[in-house]
């Protein structure tokens, strides 16, 4: 699985999360990170919000109920053996 590292705006903060997959929906790309590789684990689904062509990405956390609802159904449709709701 892979890992990738978030920093956190102008903050010196930053995170790790595990990719358990991406996907395109509506034009927009979405990845679903978790906190663990094992167990039972918070997980997340990020919409990119870059522009075409940027060098980094930006992501930004799917709080919008009806676009999360949407995108999880294809998230779970993807990893069958995952529940995600």
């Amino acid at each position: 699985m892979e890992k990738i590292r978030f920093n956190f705006g102008e903050q010196e903060e930053t995170a790790e999360f595990f990719v358990l997959e991406q996907t395109r929906v509506g034009g927009k790309d979405y990845i679903l990170v978790t906190d663990s590789e094992e167990g039972d684990a918070e997980a997340l689904i990020l919409k990119d919000m870059s522009s075409d062509g940027e060098k980094e990405a930006i992501y930004e956390i799917v709080e919008d109920d009806n676009e999360l609802e949407a995108v999880s159904r294809v998230f779970s449709e993807m990893l069958e053996d995952i529940d995600l709701i």
